[in-house]
């Protein structure tokens, strides 16, 4: 599964300092998802890294050019995951990790060499940890979008409606702003319109709650732009919402499996993906990046 500092959501930008109104404008943030992710306790638990510092242990990896050969962590089954792999072929090891927290564990414990990952839970991760950085150099740029089971075209198309207008009314911005951003962070969460009409039942999401600021925990209740946007979503077309959390490589068979409705976790469209599952327009664009010690 599912979950800005050089990366931001295309549309982020220009509606920022409308997007809560008063002034406020938007920053950078985002995942993971984020995402990775109760935004402190789970970055702190994510992030696990307060518990050990990497002083003493060399950097190895300055710029992507270094990267050839080198061990290399990320989180399994997500996109850095995928592109780490054309690594391999240059005799790199990719470690994958069942959390992007231990791949960062092991980044300080000198295990691997650095750490690819989305850009917003990477400037959580380096947040928490003053002996982390992130190469000043994008690794990729790339869409999120949810998925969903190809055997249900009508709820693709009913989502990518809602997403529309959702964009078209400035909720989108509105709930990125609130998650990211200096000025906007926690200023306009979304709210569920009084006049909703949830008669239709519920909707399943399937996530990865440990990708801030796209979803992860606050508390027992699961946050995140993710699962702002789906619960929009489901309001714009009739639904409740209601998150389970997993794996993040557990996603897609969930959704194809019918045991969820649809995945949103800081999740890349690739050709790969397509293969398997459907996915609606873009909702985001986000970056992945490199995370090495000082």
């Amino acid at each position: 599964m599912k979950k800005w500092a050089a990366i931001l959501m295309t549309v982020c930008m220009t509606a920022m300092l409308t997007a809560c109104g008063g002034g406020k404008e938007e920053a950078p943030a985002a995942d993971n998802a984020g995402s990775e992710a109760g935004t402190e306790a789970a970055a702190e638990t994510e992030s696990g890294a307060a518990q050990e510092n990497s002083e003493g242990i060399p950097n190895t990896v300055n710029s992507l050019d270094d990267l050839p050969g080198k061990t290399i962590g990320v989180q399994l089954g997500t996109t850095g995951d995928i592109f780490a792999s054309d690594y391999e072929a240059d005799g790199s090891t990719i470690e994958r990790y069942n959390k992007g927290a231990d791949a960062v564990q092991a980044l300080k414990q000198g295990k691997i060499d650095c750490v690819i990952i989305d850009a917003q839970p990477a400037q959580a991760f380096v947040e928490k940890n003053d002996d982390l950085t992130i190469l000043e150099e994008d690794f990729a740029v790339e869409d999120y979008a949810i998925c969903v089971s190809k055997d249900k075209a009508e709820l693709t198309e009913a989502m990518n409606a809602a997403l529309k207008e959702l964009k078209e009314e400035g909720v989108l911005d509105q709930i990125v702003a609130n998650y990211i951003g200096d000025d906007t962070k926690g200023t306009c969460p979304y709210e569920t319109p009084a006049d909703a009409d949830h008669s239709k039942g519920k909707l399943v999401m399937a996530t990865n709650a440990a990708f801030e600021p796209y979803e992860y925990y606050e508390g027992t209740e699961i946050v995140g732009i993710d699962a702002e946007i789906a619960r929009a979503v489901c309001d714009k077309m009739g639904y409740e919402l209601q998150i389970e959390d997993m794996e993040f490589d557990a996603i897609i068979s969930a959704v194809q499996s019918g045991k969820a409705d649809f995945g949103a976790a800081g999740m890349t469209v690739t050709e790969d993906r397509l293969t398997s599952i459907d996915f609606t327009d873009s909702y985001a664009t986000s970056t992945q990046v490199v995370i090495v010690r000082k």
